[in-house]
């Protein structure tokens, strides 16, 4: 299957950040709403919003500092590692990966002790422990969504749309601490990410509030897993989890998705069903696959879905060889109902056909 380039043009003044890396080499979540393109850069705290202004084309690149927006758990310059985003109800939903990280270390160095040590050492951001939701309105003299702290609501003057986030502290927040007793997660939350650890990306949104949330990690057996979530709003403003319906544990439905050993990159909602982009949990090079699960958002209960339930629908092309590591697609938007488009973490030079552009990839979804 051949897929369609689009070209994302990004402003050179925003496109950096105080590393020197580009917004562009670490994209890992991507949603479109009407014109827009909301991207997230996985080593940056803020969310970048394209226009389509081309047949293939997406520029006007604008940046929204999320510091503005909400009370981060920790300081601006701390990453987010922002895994996925969904909207819904004039919300913008974002989630960060909530997980650990490990040093890596440098064969190069002549210090090999020093370097070894590096291994042992594993860290927190606690800027990751990020689940909320931000006002999403269109301004319809402009003809593109803006996000707000607070805004009125477009059709009930009754109501007013603010900014919130899930009740948490620096070191945890209130996903991680019901999962802390979990018999199949408890184990992995002391675990970095890239070790099979715990580790969310990928977020869709459903009918009544419910957050589909995917997770990379761990994987169970060759099962990944899909926690279905209830985020509602307290007195004083903040997000608490409420209980979910016909689930084993009260505040969360687990959903195992027999993949092949794969986990999830990122989740989209398609009517009743979800599309998956899987691939490996571990940090290597390995097959990345888009699949439909039919009826996701009508599953009553916590269950367990067979390969034989889940249409698996293309394969996607990665790095291999001379560009090992490079061109893992991370990121997947529903252009209409019958075409996503997939960015990719670590592209090529081949999919930089300018400075401050990059070329994403378009495929029709199969019947």
């Amino acid at each position: 299957m051949r897929p369609q380039p689009y070209t994302l043009h990004f402003n050179p003044k925003l496109s950096l950040n105080a590393a020197g890396k580009h917004v562009r080499d670490g994209l890992s979540t991507v949603l479109r709403t009407g014109d827009n393109l909301w991207l997230s850069c996985d080593e940056r705290t803020t969310i970048e919003r394209l226009r389509l202004t081309g047949p293939h084309e997406f520029g006007e690149h604008c940046s929204y500092q999320l510091d503005e927006l909400l009370d981060l758990p920790a300081d601006e310059t701390l990453e987010i590692d922002i895994e996925g985003m969904g909207e819904a109800g004039h919300y913008l939903w974002i989630i960060g990966s909530h997980s650990l990280k490990r040093k890596q270390p440098d064969p190069e160095d002549e210090d090999v002790e020093k370097q070894i040590e590096k291994l042992a050492k594993v860290k927190a951001d606690p800027n990751r422990y990020l689940l909320a939701r931000i006002p999403l309105l269109l301004n319809p003299e402009t003809g593109n969504y803006e996000l707000h702290k607070q805004a009125p609501h477009p059709t009930d003057p009754t109501q007013t749309l603010h900014a919130a986030q899930l009740h948490g502290s620096t070191s945890s927040n209130e996903l991680l601490d019901v999962l802390a007793d979990d018999p199949h997660l408890k184990p992995f939350l002391k675990i970095p990410g890239k070790d099979n650890g715990f580790d969310i990306e990928g977020l869709a949104v459903g009918e009544n509030g419910r957050l589909f949330v995917g997770l990379r990690g761990p994987v169970l057996r060759g099962w990944a897993v899909v926690l279905e979530l209830l985020p509602r709003e307290d007195k004083h403003g903040r997000l608490r989890l409420d209980k979910v319906p016909g689930s084993t544990q009260p505040y969360y439905k687990k959903h195992f998705l027999q993949l092949g050993g794969m986990g999830l990159r990122e989740l989209r909602q398609l009517g009743s069903d979800i599309l998956l982009l899987a691939g490996p949990t571990m940090d290597l090079d390995g097959t990345i696959a888009v699949y439909r699960w039919p009826d996701a958002l009508r599953l009553p209960q916590d269950s367990l879905i067979d390969e034989k339930q889940l249409h698996r629908l293309f394969d996607v092309p990665h790095g291999a060889g001379p560009t090992a590591g490079q061109d893992r697609a991370e990121g997947m938007a529903l252009l209409d109902e019958t075409h996503i488009l997939l960015v990719f973490d670590s592209p090529t030079d081949q999919r930089k056909p300018a400075p401050h552009q990059v070329q994403a990839d378009a495929y029709r979804l199969p019947r």
